[in-house]
């Protein structure tokens, strides 16, 4: 793997799964509906923002023909010590692979914070054969729940302090974007129950990739501010909410 350039991800890899790890089976539920949703035989994969291999993991160990790129090199580390891979370091926006290379590109969770989605996509289409899917994953949480609540909170303290942060959402404008421009499916690939608490919420959005670019006075002073706000509003830091997750996954191709 040849680096190319630093990632906002490569300071908070040696704590992402700790913090954003799925329930067993979901990965390889994920795995099973994505092949499912694609329909062709022994797919060649691009897993785009492989990460660590949270997701891609069942892939290697079912010995799909996949392929995971990163710009995090820290992540693809953390991946590589979970299972040996096909793993690249790549810039999203200039993939280093030859037009029409993949039956199915994955973008699983990557859009937070991503500002050239755009020219992501284009790559993704590039890289893709003309029947290819494009596959956009996320967990789905209540969006009244204690995380959706939290951050919420968060926004308006960060607000309140004056820090600049970026309200547009990428991965909604890339999903009415690809609405408007191809032809699409939905698939709830898992459904679980997840235990949140307030504390759990701080510890995470901490070691976030652009929540940990903020300076440290910041970052300490807006969730002390919003540990006080969790205290009186749901009891304790500690108490603790069983909420309905699930996996979505949105499948694009071109349209003929």
């Amino acid at each position: 793997m040849v680096q190319v350039q630093v990632s906002a991800f490569d300071v908070t890899a040696s704590d992402f799964d700790r913090h954003r790890s799925l329930p067993d089976g979901v990965p390889q539920a994920i795995r099973s509906a994505v092949l499912g949703a694609i329909g062709t035989p022994c797919p060649r994969l691009l897993d785009l923002g492989a990460g660590t291999g949270r997701i891609g993991w069942p892939f290697v160990a079912a010995g799909d023909d996949y392929v995971g790129a990163d710009l995090s090199l820290a992540m693809l580390r953390a991946f590589r010590r979970r299972c040996s891979a096909r793993l690249i370091q790549a810039d999203g926006e200039r993939l280093p692979f030859r037009d029409g290379a993949f039956d199915a590109v994955m973008l699983i969770q990557v859009f937070g914070g991503m500002r050239g989605w755009r020219r992501v996509l284009a790559e993704g289409w590039r890289v893709l054969r003309p029947a290819g899917a494009l596959v956009i994953g996320r967990t789905a949480a209540p969006a009244d729940g204690v995380d959706a609540q939290m951050k919420q909170r968060l926004a308006e303290i960060l607000a309140e302090m004056a820090v600049a942060r970026d309200r547009s959402d990428p991965r909604d404008e890339a999903l009415r974007f690809l609405e408007e421009t191809a032809s699409g499916s939905r698939v709830n690939a898992a459904a679980w129950n997840a235990e949140r608490t307030p504390r759990g919420f701080l510890d995470r959005h901490r070691t976030g990739a652009r929540f940990a670019a903020l300076p440290t006075s910041i970052k300490d002073e807006s969730l002390r501010q919003l540990a006080a706000w969790a205290t009186t509003t749901f009891g304790s830091l500690d108490a603790a909410f069983s909420e309905p997750n699930f996996f979505e996954l949105r499948i694009f191709r071109q349209q003929a």
